[in-house]
């Protein structure tokens, strides 16, 4: 097992190129279950969730390749509308198949999916959107059984859900008749999603709104399309310059989907200057607590909840961060407060002390966030910091301490070797 490590106290100085988004990849990667034919995607990341799905895609009955950040998906062979636990369990993200196999295929068998060790995030939106559009669907022994043909029917979602909207989205492009969609996310990686499907011959109204409109069409086809940039990326990065006093240029970027996390960093200090696809940031020598509240797009990002803590253990003053969206995402503060961290947890709130310096202790990561997190505190944590179970970075950050280190951060990755005691 890897862990990184890190020695703090280097100010990061340089360039990233930010690579494509995962949350967007992989919606995509589905779609093109959608038709019969050969699927081209550039400015995927070569990351661990990508390679699952593409091992998922691969037991449905797809070919896959990958051309190092192009993946060529082929389904023109014989498919099988299976989705089997053995894969689904390691992402949550493998729900996605659902929507597309039930309206290609007229049934589904998706295993209920795992992920990330934080809170319930419950699959009931994705199931009452199949049954709106006329399916069958039971939960036995661990899987999702949905079958039927799929008939347009407005449907208005109980909470914003990105998952939900992407999975009925793609079941709704190719059921009878039309649908209406009310109450989506607008998300970016949505955005993306929509692009796409509407290039495949999709017919789609009401882009970046809170309801689509979709009108069934008999068949789509296959097309070549682009990920977009990791707007969660880029917003790590930017904390990274922010913690270290550094200036960064961050390259492929689209800064008009990190505006709310610029209009945040911009409040405690941080300087950033968007141009045509990269953006400029500089930190401060002293950042200004700033509280935040996590919001579904276009609102502040619950994905870097954790980047944000990071920032606020060294600021001036004390900032509150309230986590809407998931209430219990806090598994990173325990770890922050063995870096000698002050921060106090009540129901979804996180109250932060800054201190003038962290020192480092080894930790260990929880999930991808809390990962990428800890990784900032060592930047700036006095000592060698060692951050365990890294693997949960390699499920969204494609060469994290490759870039870092390429900007002037001490860090290394190495094996971790087992002990017991004897």
């Amino acid at each position: 097992m890897d862990k990184i490590c890190v020695t703090g106290g280097k100010q990061l100085v340089g360039s990233v190129t930010i690579s494509g988004a995962k949350n967007a990849a992989l919606p995509l990667m589905v779609a093109s279950l959608l038709t019969k034919g050969i699927t081209t995607l550039n400015n995927v990341p070569n990351l661990k969730d990508v390679h699952t799905l593409t091992h998922l895609l691969e037991t449905i009955g797809a070919k896959v390749e990958i051309q190092k950040n192009k993946l060529i998906i082929d389904t023109q062979g014989e498919l099988t509308p299976v989705a089997p636990y053995e894969i689904v369990k390691k992402m949550r993200a493998s729900i996605y198949v659902l929507g597309p196999l039930l309206a290609r295929f007229q049934a589904a068998k998706v295993s209920l999916p795992g992920g990330c060790a934080w809170g319930p995030r419950p699959v009931d939106l994705h199931i009452k959107a199949m049954e709106a559009l006329g399916a069958t669907v039971d939960v036995e022994e661990g899987y999702i059984r949905a079958e039927g043909e799929l008939v347009g029917k407005r449907f208005k979602f109980d909470l914003v859900s990105v998952g939900a909207t992407g999975n009925a989205l793609m079941a709704a492009v190719l059921a009878k008749g039309m649908t209406i969609l009310e109450n989506v996310a607008i998300e970016p990686e949505i955005t993306n999603l929509v692009d796409m499907l509407i290039a495949m011959g999709a017919k789609i109204d009401g882009r970046e709104t809170r309801t689509l409109t979709i009108t069934g069409v008999e068949e789509l086809h296959p097309v070549e399309f682009d990920v977009i940039p990791d707007r969660i990326e880029a917003g790590t990065y930017m904390a990274a310059a922010a913690m270290t006093a550094g200036e960064l240029v961050l390259k492929n970027v689209d800064p008009h989907q990190l505006s709310s996390v610029i209009r945040k960093m911009e409040e405690a200090g941080v300087i950033s200057e968007p141009g045509d696809r990269t953006l400029f940031v500089k930190g401060p020598k002293k950042l200004t607590a700033v509280d935040v509240r996590t919001e579904v797009y276009p609102g502040f990002p619950t994905d870097m909840q954790a980047q944000w803590m990071a920032m606020m253990t060294i600021a001036d003053g004390t900032s509150v961060i309230e986590d809407t969206i998931y209430h219990d995402r806090f598994s990173h503060a325990a770890e922050m407060v063995r870096l000698n961290a002050s921060i106090s947890i009540h129901n979804n709130c996180a109250t932060v002390h800054g201190k003038t310096s962290l020192k480092a202790a080894p930790v260990m990561s929880t999930d991808l966030r809390a990962s990428a997190s800890l990784i900032l505190c060592g930047l700036v944590a006095e000592g060698r910091t060692e951050v365990s179970r890294v693997y949960h970075l390699d499920r969204g950050y494609e060469k994290i301490e490759k870039k870092f280190e390429e900007c002037g951060a001490d860090i290394v990755r190495v094996h971790e070797q087992m002990e017991f005691d004897v």
